[in-house]
C-alpha cells in the first residue's frame, strides 16, 4: 500500500479518536462495535487491545456488543462471541 495512503489513514484516525465531546474509550467501543457489525477480524483485535489499554471494563465491552447483537441479530452474535473472546484473552 502507498505509504501516502497510510501517512493520510494514520492522520484520520488520530484526529477521529481525540477527545472531544465524546471521549476515546468510548469512541474505542463504538470502534469495536463497528468491527462486529462489519465482521471485521482484524478490527476487533485492534480495538479489543486499544480498550484494554484505555481501562475499559468487562461490562463496558460487553454492552458495547450486546447493541451490536440488539442491531445485528446472528452474523452480529457470532462476532460479538469471536470479540468478547479477544477480549478475555487479554485479561491479565
Amino acid at each position: 500500500m502507498a505509504g501516502d495512503t497510510l501517512s493520510a489513514f494514520s492522520g484520520l484516525s488520530k484526529a477521529a479518536n481525540a477527545d472531544g465531546a465524546i471521549d476515546h474509550k468510548t469512541k474505542e467501543l463504538i470502534a469495536l462495535a463497528i468491527g462486529v457489525a462489519k465482521q471485521c477480524d482484524a478490527c476487533i483485535g485492534f480495538h479489543t487491545k486499544a480498550l484494554k489499554k484505555l481501562g475499559a471494563s468487562d461490562q463496558e465491552v460487553a454492552d458495547a456488543l450486546g447493541v451490536c447483537v440488539y442491531m445485528g441479530g446472528g452474523p452480529s452474535l457470532m462476532y460479538a462471541a469471536d470479540a468478547w473472546t479477544a477480549w478475555t484473552q487479554l485479561k491479565d
